[in-house]
């Protein structure tokens, strides 16, 4: 499946287009902007790069433009922040792909220690689908803000008021008994992603602050999980029970939506590859996204 190049564009801010325009002029044989092999100075936009599907994938994708974004020189001029989060996490999630085309394994975590996991070949399939990459792209800008406030519901004759956090998978699932159904496939798909997000960029936090019991069964009450499967998935991991129910969920907007659309689509191929994805922001928040120097993610605080 393709993304569309209006996926891409809708995202870019003018001062996305300009760097990825001062790079294309280079590889089109125009001097350097900056002397010495730094990254270009943005100029103004090329004509038609918005509208070019094919040559903002291969934009994305230039070890230029990566420089130009996560290079030395980029982060002590700041440039991190002069463009979106979303092409900043649209290059990461391109370089990760280049990443995986020289290895066989990534390591997992293992409590204090890392594990080599020879399963490479799976994420570097997971990553050939441009659909699929804009997805972790889009995932990962989405969280750069956190939605958060409260909702009323009816519990007894009286109204109370109760609180959510995108960040809050367990206050979050409680809005599906407040809401109505048209509404429920769009909170599905949130917690879908808040669990992806979770246990691909921050998995220690997600293992350190593991659910309680009740919790954990609320979650899969809130997934529909048959009541003899809870009690064993409930005692399971932090990171596998979130890899559990972040697929459940994004099966349960896929099957509740009225029109299935191609972004849906690939939300049922995400769901397929859930450990997958996960692995993969795993290396993105290692290598490139976390630090002390990071603009966009800042560690969750407790539930």
């Amino acid at each position: 499946m393709n993304a569309s190049v209006a996926d891409y564009a809708e995202h870019l801010t003018e001062a996305d287009l300009r760097l990825l325009s001062a790079v294309a002029s280079v590889a089109d044989g125009a001097p350097p902007a900056l002397p010495g092999g730094a990254p270009p100075a943005p100029g103004g936009a090329k004509p038609g790069l918005a509208s070019d599907r094919s040559a903002i994938e291969a934009l994305l994708a230039d070890p230029r433009v990566f420089e130009a974004v996560f290079g030395r020189a980029a982060v002590a001029a700041g440039q991190a922040v002069l463009v979106s989060p979303f092409l900043a996490f649209g290059v990461a999630v391109h370089r990760a792909a280049a990443d995986l085309s020289d290895l066989d394994y990534l390591p997992e975590r293992s409590g204090r220690q890392r594990v080599p996991v020879f399963d490479a070949p799976e994420l570097r399939d997971f990553l050939g689908s441009a659909a699929r990459r804009l997805f972790l792209a889009e995932l990962l800008a989405s969280f750069t803000r956190v939605t958060s406030g409260r909702y009323r519901v009816q519990s007894g004759g009286r109204s109370r008021t109760r609180r959510f956090s995108e960040l809050d998978p367990v206050r979050l699932a409680g809005m599906l008994e407040a809401v109505p159904e048209e509404s429920r496939p769009g909170i599905y798909r949130r917690l879908g992603d808040v669990s992806l997000f979770l246990a691909g960029v921050f998995p220690d936090y997600a293992a350190a602050h593991a659910f309680g019991p009740l919790d954990a069964g609320r979650l899969l009450r809130s997934a529909r999980v048959p009541s003899g499967e809870r009690d064993e998935l409930a005692a399971a991991p932090a990171l596998e029970l979130l890899e559990y129910l972040g697929a459940r969920w994004y099966r349960a907007a896929l099957a509740a939506a009225p029109v299935r659309t191609a972004n849906l689509a690939v939300v049922g191929e995400v769901a397929a590859r859930f450990r997958q994805a996960r692995r993969i922001l795993n290396h993105l928040a290692d290598r490139y996204l976390l630090g002390p120097d990071s603009p966009w993610f800042a560690q969750p605080g407790p539930p």
